[in-house]
């Protein structure tokens, strides 16, 4: 393996870490309709999506922020009419402007909005929306990632393509991280060269402020705080970071209009990688360098393990999440490199196996699983506590996170195909 350099791990960084309004699957929806509607010229009389299973099971019961509605039919209608696709993953950020929603939801009265699930799609991450003026019709479609237009076709002629050749090169181009480069990189980068990363931990703050002060979702945050003073619970680092991570996602998955700053294309597990170390780095006093070297290794640790899951998976994300914002924690509390290698172990041998099951208000209470396992991995790291050479976990660390990456992808893919049937078949009663 070549060693990546500072530059490339940087550049990572940005790339895996960038702002997004909403769930990320309708987002990706929303994205490919306003991009149809931008070659289009106008707001479409038709609109027909098809997503792979895993956008379709992510949009199934999120809500869209700005509408109080849910699902992937809102989130298409509304970048049909208002979505700019210069705005990244915060594409709908216009939704309260003039009268966008009013708009979309006439697009769906009139039965105008078509969203199916495709069967053989492509990837995990699929999207494909069709949208029509008039003669004039635009294709869009989204593969691998969620900002990565591959190609666009108006009136049956390419206007832009992205060929698998370049997706590859991309994909090769990706420097490929070990535990050990990443140790390196976080302990020896120049402070200011990964500032960056301080913004979005503020976003995500800001997201659980909003959390806490609002009714949103299953109210786990709030729950978790009144319970505190009422006397129920400890006012002690667990509970806080439990607050705080749980009260963002309470916040996200209810369509709060606030944007987060995700990791691997999530904002849940933008909000786990983060809120857990800056509220840790508060309760110990850290340094403002301790938070953000903290907030590195959180970050690249869940970027690290993503690279052999995929953006989507059977598996849910929070546990990778949660394992970065577990190995953040153990650096504050003062771990070395061994202590985060028996950090991950941990983390590993716990929740390996929680299953995704589309994203919805109920992602908060796993945020909650991953976040107070975290804590707990943590500590018993830094008291000498790991995990031995048995079940998935091996004495080589990257051996026990490929073998994460393993059973997300092919162990887990009955399960998935299981799992979306009984969504689906809910749906359909």
């Amino acid at each position: 393996m070549n060693k990546p350099t500072d530059k490339q791990i940087i550049d990572l960084l940005m790339q895996e870490t960038v702002p997004a309004l909403g769930c990320t699957e309708p987002v990706a929806c929303a994205l490919a309709c306003a991009k149809c509607r931008e070659e289009l010229g106008d707001i479409p009389d038709k609109i027909s999506v098809q997503v792979s299973g895993n956008i379709y099971k992510n949009g199934m019961g999120v809500g869209i922020p700005g509408t109080g509605m849910t699902g992937l039919p809102i989130a298409a209608a509304l970048g049909a009419v208002c979505g700019r696709t210069i705005y990244g993953l915060e594409v709908l950020k216009d939704v309260k402007t003039g009268d966008c929603l009013n708009k979309a939801k006439q697009l769906l009265a009139d039965k105008r909005v078509q969203v199916k699930m495709k069967a053989d799609a492509e990837d995990k991450l699929y999207v494909e929306a069709i949208c029509s003026k008039g003669n004039d019709s635009v294709k869009t479609v989204i593969i691998h990632s969620h900002l990565n237009i591959v190609s666009v076709e108006k009136n049956g002629e390419i206007v832009f393509s992205k060929n698998d050749d370049t997706n590859l090169q991309e994909t090769q181009q990706r420097p490929e991280l070990s535990l050990e480069c990443i140790w390196r990189f976080v302990n020896e980068i120049a402070i200011e060269d990964i500032e960056f990363l301080e913004v979005g931990a503020e976003m995500n703050k800001k997201v659980s402020e909003e959390g806490l002060n609002g009714c949103y979702g299953l109210q786990i945050g709030r729950t978790l705080k009144e319970s505190i003073d009422k006397g129920f619970l400890a006012d002690d680092l667990l509970n806080n970071v439990l607050i705080r991570s749980t009260a963002a996602s309470d916040a996200r998955m209810d369509g709060c209009t606030e944007p987060v700053m995700t990791n691997s294309g999530s904002g849940n597990q933008g909000i786990t990688v983060s809120i857990p170390v800056v509220v840790t780095a508060e309760r110990l006093a850290s340094s403002r360098e301790q938070k953000l070297r903290a907030l590195a290794l959180s970050n690249l640790i869940a970027i690290h393990i993503h690279y052999y899951m995929g953006h989507l998976s059977a598996l849910c994300g929070i546990l990778i999440a949660a394992t970065g914002a577990a190995s953040g924690i153990t650096y504050l509390l003062g771990g070395g490199y061994d202590n985060v290698v028996n950090t991950i172990k941990t983390m590993c041998s716990n929740l390996t196996g929680m299953v995704c099951d589309g994203a919805k208000q109920g992602c908060a209470l796993k945020v909650y699983s991953g976040v107070s396992a975290a804590v707990q991995a943590a500590l018993l790291s830094i008291y000498g506590i790991k995990t031995n050479n048995d079940g998935i976990v091996d004495d080589d660390i990257e051996k026990t996170i490929r073998n994460i990456g393993i059973i997300g992808v092919q162990g887990m893919e009955q399960t998935d195909k299981t799992v979306l049937e009984i969504m689906t078949g809910k749906e359909n009663c």
